[in-house]
């Protein structure tokens, strides 16, 4: 079903040419104006993803995964980012497997059966109608933003709930086989993440094979107690970390270089340029520290066996949300004091540009969690499905 990957070192390149996680950075960076003009990353970029742990970070130990503390994954996700947004937010859902943790044991240990290392994509909305068949239910549909999708070992879409799930959707998996994948991502940013359409024309699905998005897992280990709707925005909104860390980087290299073309200094002599520089790496950097700060938190309180507090949980969604508009933010600045050199098409702050304007427009990460979070902070209810 899979391909069978070693457990490597993510730091150190490894005996008998096996690679690093540096090694697949690079690789990233070589090839990322490829998977923009394909519009999806490659199965083969998929494997070398696998090889360095991004898909097996969030398999149940007792399965042969890492069930890695979320910091861990976010900080390789901010790294991938930082190279290509693309390959980040594709390597971000790596972390989606802590939704199978909700599967009957039985289904799991199938899933990982042949390996621990499992790609897994899903295109959830619109919720879609299941019809009851013997053996199960017969599923029909066309479903949005299945991201990484024509790389995937299993597909998710989906379905309405009942009684059984008191009325919460469900989400059925699928084999890649069983599933058509439309291919019409066309957009101005991510364009290389691939998060096409996926089509199931009357296929039956074991209600075995279905879980309830955040559903009480069968797994009793710590990851599987981290709060799962947080972590699903905060993989996405890393993504943007990495994006202002780049777009950062690349102005301080640009400013201390040669003079602009009217002979007027260059740009690290000049006040407002240093200036407006320093409050972005400010800026990011705070937001960086506050997200870290509460994702740490967040897991040592469920190692410790305790649940997370609903204000801790609401301070996840808070700097989720805050860290993907303060990349976006960094990036921006950047942009503006880059000057006219900004404005080519082949400039990296192009594609930082490009890249940066999409994660805050995810629904996990809009304006609305500001006001959530506050609600909460206050004991007031946030909207349904925040926490």
């Amino acid at each position: 079903m899979t391909t069978t990957a070693p457990t490597l070192d993510t730091t150190d390149t490894a005996a008998n040419g096996t690679l690093s996680f540096e090694d697949v950075l690079e690789h990233v960076a070589l090839r990322r104006e490829e998977f923009a003009r394909q519009k999806f990353v490659p199965r083969d970029m998929i494997d070398e993803f696998k090889q360095v742990g991004i898909y097996r970070a969030a398999t149940p130990r007792q399965f042969g995964g890492d069930a890695l503390p979320p910091s861990e994954f976010l900080r390789m996700i901010e790294r991938i980012s930082a190279v290509d947004a693309s390959a980040g937010w594709v390597a971000s859902f790596g972390s989606a497997l802590v939704y199978l943790a909700a599967l009957p044991l039985a289904t799991q240990a199938e899933l990982y059966k042949d390996s621990p290392d499992l790609v897994f994509a899903g295109g959830l909305f619109p919720v879609q109608p299941a019809e009851q068949v013997p053996g199960g239910l017969k599923i029909s549909g066309q479903w949005k933003f299945a991201s990484g999708c024509k790389g995937a070992d299993i597909l998710g879409v989906g379905i309405r709930g009942g009684d059984s799930t008191a009325g919460k959707p469900r989400t059925a998996l699928l084999w890649p086989k069983d599933v058509e994948i439309v291919e019409n991502w066309d957009v101005v940013g991510l364009s290389g993440t691939g998060s096409h359409e996926l089509k199931v024309d009357g296929v039956v699905v074991p209600e075995d094979w279905t879980f309830i998005r955040g559903g009480t897992p069968t797994v009793d280990e710590p990851l599987y107690r981290y709060p799962s709707i947080a972590y699903a925005a905060q993989v996405l909104a890393v993504v943007n970390l990495g994006v202002g860390r780049a777009a950062l980087d690349y102005a301080i290299k640009v400013g201390a270089g040669r003079t602009g073309i009217t002979g007027a200094p260059k740009l690290a002599d000049r006040a407002y340029y240093r200036i407006d520089l320093a409050k972005a790496e400010a800026t990011l950097r705070s937001a960086r520290a506050f997200f870290y700060e509460v994702t740490d938190e967040a897991y040592a309180t469920v190692v410790a066996g305790d649940p997370v507090p609903e204000k801790l949980a609401a301070l996840l969604r808070l700097s989720s949300t805050h860290v993907a508009k303060a990349g976006a933010s960094a990036v921006h600045t950047a942009f503006q004091l880059s000057g006219t050199g900004a404005i080519y098409d082949g400039n990296a702050m192009q594609r930082y540009m490009r890249e940066a304007l999409v994660p805050p427009q995810h629904a996990f990460l809009g304006d609305g969690i500001y006001d959530s979070a506050g609600a909460v902070l206050m004991d007031i209810p946030p909207f349904p499905g925040f926490i």
